[in-house]
């Protein structure tokens, strides 16, 4: 069923535990995600991201993963991730997307605060939930790449400012997280995730979740993650589910398409199973 974020997150916040939020930028990614979480009735998000759209444009998403979304047996949040600008937000909430995410964190405070207000309130007109960024996560891959990443972490403080001020319903938090593959370990700041949770009351997210360890996500979730944001990982395991296909002789498309489907869906079944989310759907 179709849902916004709220009717997922609001649950996993007062019961304790994490919903992943896997992008989705073909039908096979998809499939992958919504019949995992199907299988474990498991509550999930799905979506894309702005800087996904050169591989497959808004629109073509939204025509297969709406209404999947729709026909899943289990609550499906279709999320659009990392908005940029307010027009490709307010495109995907006339696709149907029942979330957005406006990321103004490389904005000054002030303009971050006044931009994810107005967005705020178009969205709830609407019936559409509003992630937002306090702080900045970096990636790992160069572009964007922080020299000190501790002097762009979310500041508790200022964080009951923002959510107050922007009635935003969850925030995406810099911690010692990072988009992309880690080169190191990396070290996330978990006391100040359960200072901004208690302060805030709201579900926080963690983007950059591929690549950090079990013990990380498991202690994240603990101290107030809600959301875990998972690609790279989905990513890479379509790309060896097709090299084991080619490796086992599949010669066409249509072939490889199960050795994709079922690579993405460990990833995705490791991943619920970690966060908690296992069964959720049933409550």
């Amino acid at each position: 069923m179709l849902v916004n974020m709220n009717e997922i997150l609001l649950p996993a916040r007062e019961k304790g535990y994490g919903v992943g939020f896997f992008n989705a930028v073909n039908v096979e990614m998809a499939r992958a995600i919504i019949e995992t979480a199907e299988e474990l009735k498991a509550p999930v998000m799905i979506g894309t991201a702005e800087v996904l759209l050169p591989a497959m444009e808004l629109e073509r998403v939204a025509e297969y993963l709406i209404p999947m979304a729709k026909k899943a047996s289990v609550p499906v949040c279709v999320h659009y991730d990392h908005g940029l600008t307010p027009e490709r937000c307010r495109q995907a909430i006339e696709l149907g997307f029942t979330s957005v995410m406006y990321d103004c964190s490389m904005d000054d405070y002030e303009t971050n605060l006044t931009k994810l207000k107005e967005m705020t309130e178009y969205c709830h007109a609407r019936g559409v939930t509003v992630e937002g960024e306090l702080g900045h996560v970096g990636d790992n891959e160069g572009a964007g790449k922080l020299e000190n990443p501790s002097d762009y972490f979310t500041d508790p403080d200022t964080a009951v400012d923002f959510v107050t001020k922007t009635g935003v319903d969850s925030l995406a938090v810099a911690v010692g997280n990072a988009h992309g593959d880690y080169a190191f370990p990396p070290k996330l700041d978990f006391d100040r995730i359960r200072e901004i949770s208690e302060k805030t009351g709201l579900p926080l997210v963690l983007h950059g979740g591929s690549g950090l360890a079990d013990e990380d996500f498991r202690q994240a979730v603990a101290r107030g993650i809600c959301k875990v944001n998972i690609f790279t990982d989905i990513d890479k395991a379509g790309r060896a589910g097709i090299e084991k296909g080619l490796a086992a002789g599949a010669n066409s498309m249509t072939a490889l398409i199960p050795y994709e489907i079922e690579a993405m869906k460990e990833v995705v079944r490791e991943k619920l199973t970690l966060f908690g989310s296992v069964g959720q759907a049933q409550h």
